[in-house]
């Protein structure tokens, strides 16, 4: 059974901010049909990053403590984009404190222990699999002489299950062999190439990225000029990154072909690898695929548009992302109030199940916790994949095709401060500020030093292990509303 969580204390002048103001709020009107469309006002003020918008200025001077609030803390966003606002505005309720698993702290000493071969290699007999993948990761050719390091290695790819398909609760499936063969690849190359054939013909996408991956390390150009002509658009990715690495523009042939497939992830790749190519015939090529891209009208595939736009040598000035839709979701303001929504994120079984329940943050991001649970109630997580993983870091999931690169259509607006990146939070993933793809991420340890970067929108309630235990592709069968802030 879990843990109950522990809360974390408010300093004593923060707490007392927060009473002050809840009685301020105790104390303020029953909020008026006007009063809480002027509420969204406010927030789509903020949304357009309009400071002049006068709801900012009727909400400053209301009688309603809450309504002050938002326009305070509207101004600030909209004239800082690092705004947090923790000095200004009351606290905010801290997120649930979870302990953390035995194992994370054998995960995270392993790190001192890259060129200790023998520390390795007992690490690849842990009990958990994070911290065996852990010390693959970390071996280096160092441990070059270490056979039974090589034996282990070599062990994990030959016992590749028939069926990868699926995975129990604290297992692997493809795991251990695609980590073991990029591991044995800086040991060993040439045991790795000899292995390499078969895992890049294997059914399993992930399986043939990280063929292509161990590819790159054992510097087998000939597989990679293969595998980045694989029908998956994340193995392509994978080895054209690699491939223009070992052989620049020697195979600008196979980049120009990869600019015209339809994952952003390859595009972006394949138009950065041909970037001041000899070829005369890149501009206009890349061009054509620019052109493309703008056409698909998708915001979140901007790093593809301005690697296109790179490779034809024009300046990023020219991208034409689409319009920027504002609009207010139908729970924003609920949501800001004060709302208790939560969701139930439910593993495929073949992931090794289980549920963990997320508490939405509208108090510090309504906006942004409104989207999402826009989201939720289309279905749009049905079915994706966490395609992130680092255990002690965070697990990162949502995307379609299951990449960075690939999200939603429309861009999310930042909404920082308040609630700081701890473990159990879910913050949004962006690649630069107000490009919010849709892609959640789980923190599974404090990271404070994203909280100036990233938005925190939700954080977990229940089923803490559940998230521990998510590992590479493992399937999001559901996300579904609580029904009243169930527990």
């Amino acid at each position: 059974m879990t843990r109950p969580p522990v809360h974390r204390l408010l300093p004593a002048s923060a707490l007392a901010a927060g009473l002050l103001f809840a009685a301020e709020v105790a104390a303020a009107q029953t909020l008026t049909p006007q009063d809480s469309a002027l509420i969204g006002r406010v927030l789509l003020a903020e949304d357009r990053r309009d400071a002049s918008d006068p709801a900012i200025a009727q909400a400053a001077a209301h009688a309603d403590a809450r309504l002050r609030r938002f326009a305070q803390r509207s101004r600030g966003r909209i004239a800082d984009a690092k705004f947090v606002g923790r000095d200004s505005l009351p606290p905010l309720a801290a997120p649930p404190a979870w302990p953390e698993p035995a194992w994370r702290l054998r995960f995270r000493a392993l790190t001192a222990q890259r060129d200790n071969c023998a520390a390795l290699g007992a690490a690849t007999r842990d009990e958990s699999w994070p911290v065996r993948l852990r010390a693959a990761q970390l071996v280096r050719a160092s441990c070059a002489s270490d056979s039974a390091l090589a034996t282990t290695f070599a062990g994990w790819v030959r016992a590749l299950p028939a069926d990868v398909s699926r995975r129990s609760a604290g297992a692997v499936s493809w795991h251990a062999a695609a980590h073991g063969v990029v591991a044995l690849a800086r040991l060993r190359p040439a045991e790795a190439r000899a292995l390499l054939p078969a895992l890049a013909a294997h059914g399993q996408w992930q399986v043939r990225q990280y063929a292509a991956r161990a590819a790159a390390a054992a510097a087998d150009t000939a597989l990679l000029r293969r595998l980045a002509t694989d029908r998956d658009d994340n193995v392509a990715e994978a080895a054209i990154e690699a491939l223009a690495r070992l052989t620049k523009h020697a195979d600008d042939a196979i980049y120009l072909r990869g600019i015209t497939r339809e994952g952003a992830q390859v595009v972006r790749v394949a138009a950065e690898a041909l970037k001041d190519s000899p070829d005369a015939s890149v501009p206009a090529a890349a061009m054509r695929e620019f052109a493309r891209f703008v056409a698909r009208r998708n915001a979140s595939e901007r790093d593809a548009r301005l690697a296109l736009l790179a490779a034809a040598g024009r300046p990023a000035s020219e991208d034409q992302p689409p319009p920027l839709r504002v609009e207010l979701p139908a729970d924003a303001v609920a949501l800001a109030l004060g709302a208790d929504v939560r969701l139930r994120v439910t593993m495929s079984p073949a992931s090794g199940g289980g549920t963990f329940d997320v508490r939405l943050r509208g108090d510090a991001a309504p906006m942004m916790a409104a989207r999402l649970l826009a989201l939720v109630r289309r279905g749009y997580y049905d079915g994706l994949t966490w395609h992130r993983v680092e255990h002690d870091f965070v697990i990162q999931g949502g995307s379609p095709g299951a990449n960075e690169y690939v999200g939603f259509p429309a861009f999310l607006r930042d909404e920082l401060g308040g609630v700081s990146h701890a473990r159990g939070t879910l913050g949004m993933s962006t690649r630069g500020h107000d490009t919010g793809d849709a892609q959640w991420f789980v923190n599974l340890r404090d990271n404070a030093r994203l909280d100036a970067d990233y938005t925190v929108w939700g954080e977990v309630v229940a089923g803490i292990e559940v998230v521990d235990g998510v590992m590479e592709g493992d399937v999001i069968q559901s996300v579904r509303v609580l029904a009243n802030g169930s527990r």
